[in-house]
């Protein structure tokens, strides 16, 4: 793609990180072959430049880890190689890209075009790249964004050694579509989005292969994904009303078994300045609701495996505001159905002006043996990541 570009764009700036990472794991593992403690690495370079007085940008971003263990999760991805055309009042976006939808702390119901890399972290931030080619509109009465999505990209999970994972191996090499053209199925999906006063609105919709399969017992010990047609309505709604931030996420789906809602919602209210210093602490609050059952069915019948389905999020932010970029987040999500709670603590401090050390706590305890997250029940882990920016 770099040869059909002018000459002046090749002087470009390249940048990235480079990264370690140990987990600790509390307990011994459930299963054979994984270990108490996991080393990998990883690095992301990234790639700009720009022409045409800046109305045209090129960008790269790569990715590559490798695990000590895990042979799943040593992986490599483009997450990002696109051309952007910026117009008076319109863009053009062609490759391989990223587009982030949603407004909610605990989870991402809305968002739905880029594919989870989920042996990079289970709390479902990490996405791969996504062709695409995508057009926005923007006027004073909104934003109207349309993408065709020609590829599809699978979901990646942890391997047989790989924690925390599935009790059942999940057989990533058949996968099971709906569609006869299985990955080559083309998606389409558009958004509407607008700041009216203090509220920030966007109405969205997808058609094509749904980024979170569901799954099918083949073997005593093997489930395969199942990637079926969908069409999604969303809705994100997110305020700011002096210290309070308000936000909400519903949606509604069509094409995995029976039609179903689902949303998130809730609040984060700041106290600034506490105690007259500089530091800052927001205290979270969500509600999360799902229709889909969560049941494993053993008789062949696809399942959601959705963990979530009435639970209560309560969490606090503190931001120190310090020359280091001191944070941290502190979440739990409570069921309200009595099957258990999961927990979640995320630090970071910059070390330098090149160097973020950052480091993250996961656990569940009190889940049943119904619960999706009972096969996570032994992998209460801290993980520590060492950054280098440059």
């Amino acid at each position: 793609m770099l040869i059909l570009l002018p000459a002046v764009a090749m002087a470009g700036e390249w940048r990235g990180n480079a990264t370690a990472d140990y987990h600790w794991f509390v307990n011994d593992g459930a299963f054979p072959g994984q270990e108490k403690t996991y080393l990998s690495a990883a690095i992301e370079p990234e790639y700009f430049t720009d022409w045409n007085d800046g109305y045209d940008l090129f960008t790269f971003k790569g990715f590559y880890r490798k695990d000590q263990y895990d042979d799943e999760r040593s992986h490599a991805d483009i997450r990002e190689l696109s051309w952007l055309h910026a117009g008076d009042d319109w863009e053009l976006t062609a490759g391989i890209g990223k587009e982030y939808w949603g407004v909610t702390e605990s989870l991402h119901l809305v968002d739905v075009i880029n594919q989870t890399d989920l042996v990079e972290n289970i709390d479902g931030e990490d996405k791969l790249g996504q062709p695409m080619i995508a057009v926005s509109l923007i006027r004073d009465w909104g934003v109207l964004y349309a993408s065709v999505l020609p590829g599809f990209r699978e979901r990646t999970f942890q391997g047989v050694r790989g924690r925390p994972r599935f009790p059942l191996v999940i057989d990533t090499d058949n996968p099971e579509y709906e569609s006869s053209r299985k990955e080559k199925h083309i998606d389409y999906a558009l958004r509407y989005s607008h700041s009216i006063g203090d509220w920030d609105i966007g109405l969205s919709y997808f058609n094509g292969t749904s980024r979170e399969p569901r799954y099918r017992i083949t073997a005593p010990t093997v489930i395969v994904p199942v990637y079926e047609q969908i069409n999604q309505l969303g809705v994100d709604l997110q305020a700011v009303i002096e210290e309070w931030l308000w936000k909400l996420e519903v949606i509604n789906r069509t094409g995995q078994g029976k039609t179903f809602m689902a949303a998130v919602g809730g609040f984060e209210y700041t106290f600034v300045g506490v105690f007259d210093s500089d530091l800052d602490v927001g205290l979270i609050s969500e509600y999360i609701y799902d229709q889909r059952d969560t049941t494993f069915n053993t008789a062949g019948a696809a399942f959601s495996g959705v963990a979530f389905q009435n639970d209560l999020v309560i969490g606090a932010r503190i931001t120190l505001n310090d020359a280091q970029s001191s944070e941290i987040l502190f979440s739990l999500i409570e069921n309200l159905d009595g099957d258990g709670r999961s927990y979640n603590l995320e630090a970071s401090r910059r070390l330098g002006d090149s160097w973020v050390l950052s480091l993250e706590a996961r656990g569940v305890s009190g889940v049943t043996p119904n619960s999706v997250l009972s096969s996570f029940s032994q992998d209460n882990r801290v993980r520590t990541e060492l950054a280098y920016y440059y």
